[in-house]
């Protein structure tokens, strides 16, 4: 069995914090869920333990790109 594979994302908050983080596809899918739920707390399963969001705080979620760049500008 293959290691679990994780995402780097970045979450911005309303005040302007940024939280800076690498998660598997799974906790990634229920974070979005979660989301545009009616609950305000959500426990992310981040790659070294969790991390409790409030959700009503959140602003927005980048998710980085696997592709491979090489060498500077590719």
């Amino acid at each position: 069995m293959s290691p679990e594979r994780h995402i780097k994302i970045s979450v911005g908050f309303a005040g302007g914090q940024v939280l800076a983080a690498r998660v598997s596809t799974d906790a990634l899918e229920g974070f979005r869920t979660a989301l545009g739920g009616a609950d305000r707390w959500f426990d992310l399963a981040i790659e070294d333990g969790s991390v409790r969001i409030d959700l009503t705080q959140v602003a927005y979620v980048r998710v980085d790109s696997d592709e491979a760049r090489v060498g500077f500008g590719a």
